[in-house]
């Protein structure tokens, strides 16, 4: 199969419903490591399914070459299962130790077979992925959704893939393990394909395949070569687009010009024919050639004006943007001296075990602050974030809000009504605005006619942030301070430049946790605060 690891021959697919998702889709994926990105919605999930098998195509196929190792955006683990479970290893390490106790069974060795070092491989994978301290016997709900997401990973290197899917794989993941991921796949040799609006990952990539209207585009280089050619590619489709234009405007002007010269050219000649005192027989055959050669121009003219429109509706088309989120946020205006919250000697509680570290953690907001909150999965961000917005009650600690509205977006999107459609849980946070105006700003988080009336319970990741962001931020009276909860997690590219535009407009305070330090640098955060080991304190920037 030459270097192509996955070939896709006239792949199709629809859903249930007939609703096609893809069409006919060729191509083949070549080793090294490959970015694959596209708008939300466009199918990049899908494909992966698809190319692992979750999903059969309605028409043509798809095949991978080798051992394939597949990673999805949510993880179909039970919280009750072991760590040795989720790795596969379960059966072999307890023959391994049945074995060690003495017990000579046979079919303990038909089960450990050639795995006798299966508990080093494994402890190998685990500890270059930051697991050093996870024992095969843990349970998954103790870990935090990055470890798990670090062991799925675990588990799919453990079967030594020849080609590797990952379907957004930092979504979960803090700067430590976004880090020793992007090592692991910076000495990965076989193929690799990974679906992410990480910007930092995808400059690691070989290439970047773009999935767009049901075809996949090519470009050599890291995700900034991939954005440098872009912008060469809409710097000459917008000149295109002028010089059409321009064409367009003379193609007219040139067609009217010649259509009144024909109205000069009959109305002067019915004069002339009429003083020659010609016959009306001669006469009329003269009236009637400059009529055809009149029409002939007229005719020239107008395809003319007819091919330049189609140049400029070619023009435009390559020139076309991908829809993309309009957050035009309220503006609360908060003043610089006010203190929209205080919290003194902070202290939450799981379990009889305290979060914070003493007497707990002391927290300021003023005025338009613009702060990042860091630090390592499972220190405690978002119980702060609860703590701030008052969806949580400290155990110890005294709490001062300033009057107004406090908006919070969790991690978990949990916020809507799954059994109402996105414009009534709108309607639901801001009964005040009108059913025009509702509809007017839902078209601005990509939510147009029908797809407005979707129960929430059947959107997809992307959709459900951008139904989430509409019903918080858009909520009465308009938020004075903005909770967001890695609220980049389920956008695509193009929509994080969106939000990063609307964070530098607002003139609120807004507290963002986020391990994407390129979003955080792009919506010029002014103050770092890092949560780790139980206490808060200031830094100067990402750590």
């Amino acid at each position: 199969m030459s270097d192509s690891h996955v070939v896709s021959s006239a792949l199709s697919f629809s859903w249930p419903d007939d609703t096609p998702v893809f069409t006919d889709l060729s191509f083949s994926v070549p080793g090294g490591r490959t970015g694959l990105v596209a708008a939300n919605g466009a199918g990049k999930s899908t494909l992966l399914r698809l190319i692992a098998g979750e999903l059969r195509p309605t028409g043509g196929s798809v095949t991978v070459e080798g051992v394939l190792g597949y990673l999805p955006q949510h993880l179909p683990f039970a919280r009750d299962q072991t760590v040795a479970g989720v790795l596969g290893v379960d059966r072999v390490v307890a023959a391994l130790h049945a074995i060690e106790a003495g017990d000579v069974a046979e079919e303990h060795f038909t089960t450990v077979g050639d795995d006798w070092d299966v508990e080093e491989r494994t402890r190998v994978e685990l500890d270059r992925l930051g697991l050093a301290d996870v024992g095969l016997d843990r349970r998954l709900g103790t870990l935090s959704g990055g470890q798990v997401v670090s062991l799925g990973l675990a588990a799919e290197l453990l079967r030594r893939p020849d080609v590797l899917l990952l379907d957004e794989p930092t979504n979960n993941l803090d700067r430590a393990a976004r880090a020793r991921l992007t090592a692991v796949l910076r000495s990965w040799t076989g193929c690799l394909l990974v679906v992410s609006h990480d910007r930092a990952l995808l400059d690691e990539m070989d290439r970047i395949a773009v999935l767009d209207h049901g075809e996949i585009r090519w470009y050599g280089g890291s995700f900034t070569a991939y954005e440098q050619a872009v912008r060469a590619e809409r710097e000459v489709a917008d000149r295109q687009v002028r010089q059409a234009e321009q064409d367009v405007k003379r193609q007219r002007r040139e067609l009217q010009q010649a259509r009144e010269r024909a109205a000069r050219r009959a109305s002067t000649a019915s004069r002339n024919l009429a003083d020659a005192g010609l016959a009306r027989i001669v006469a009329g055959k003269l009236q009637r050639d400059a009529q055809v050669s009149a029409a002939r121009a007229n005719d020239v003219h107008t395809a003319r004006a007819r091919d330049a429109q189609a140049r400029l509706d070619q023009a435009s088309d390559a020139a076309r943007r991908d829809d993309h989120l309009v957050v035009d946020l309220p503006d609360p205006a908060v003043p610089a001296g006010r203190t929209v919250f205080r919290g003194e000697g902070l202290q939450a509680g799981y379990g009889g075990r305290s979060v914070f570290d003493g007497d707990g953690v002391d927290l300021h907001i003023r005025g338009p602050e613009r702060i990042a909150l860091t630090g390592p999965n499972g220190a405690g961000k978002s119980t702060l974030l609860r703590l701030i917005a008052g969806d949580q009650d400290p155990v110890a600690g005294t709490v001062t809000r300033a009057p107004g509205r406090v908006a919070y977006l969790s991690q978990r999107l949990d916020l809507l009504d799954p059994d109402r459609t996105v414009v009534e849980n709108f309607a639901a946070s801001a009964p005040a605005r009108t059913a025009a105006d509702r509809m007017n700003l839902l078209a601005r988080f990509l939510f147009r006619g029908d797809r407005a009336r979707l129960p929430v319970g059947v959107l997809s990741g992307g959709e459900l942030l951008r139904a989430t962001l509409a019903c918080v931020l858009f909520a009465e009276p308009a938020p004075q301070l903005l909770l967001l909860d890695e609220p980049t997690n389920n956008l695509d590219l193009t929509s994080v430049a969106q939000l990063e535009s609307a964070l530098l407009a607002y003139r609120g305070a807004f507290v963002v946790v986020s391990h994407d330090e390129r979003f955080l640098a792009g919506i010029t955060v002014r103050r770092w605060l890092r949560l780790a080991d139980g206490r808060l304190t200031g830094s100067d920037g990402p750590r």
